[in-house]
């Protein structure tokens, strides 16, 4: 049975770029997650103090409040769509050049 080569973690945790591609992701995704906690805890906190705003007719039986509400999920997917733009440019290519680096050091070809 052949022996699989021991990856050295550390080092690849020490990598500058591996620390840097980390701390520009994270940063990234929180601040995704306080803009959709926001956006999201808007509709129950408008709807509760802000009743007058939110009952206001747009068209027919639609209201502010239901237009919020549905603008969710368009923001959810543009959220989405904001994110997987940001990975494919940014942090995929960082974490290929890492991958490839850690894979010459082992000695795997492709």
């Amino acid at each position: 049975m052949a022996e699989v080569p021991k990856v050295d973690w550390r080092a690849i945790d020490n990598d500058p770029r591996f620390q840097d591609l980390h701390r520009r992701k994270t940063g990234f995704l929180w601040g995704l997650m306080v803009f959709s906690l926001v956006f999201y805890f808007l509709l129950p906190i408008g709807a509760a103090y802000f009743q007058e705003l939110y009952k206001i007719k747009v068209w027919g039986p639609v209201n502010v409040d239901l237009l919020f509400a549905l603008s969710e999920f368009v923001v959810a997917w543009g959220i989405a769509f904001y994110y997987a733009k940001r990975a494919n440019t940014i942090f995929d290519p960082m974490a290929a050049a890492i991958v490839r680096d850690a894979e010459k050091s082992l000695g795997v070809r492709k």
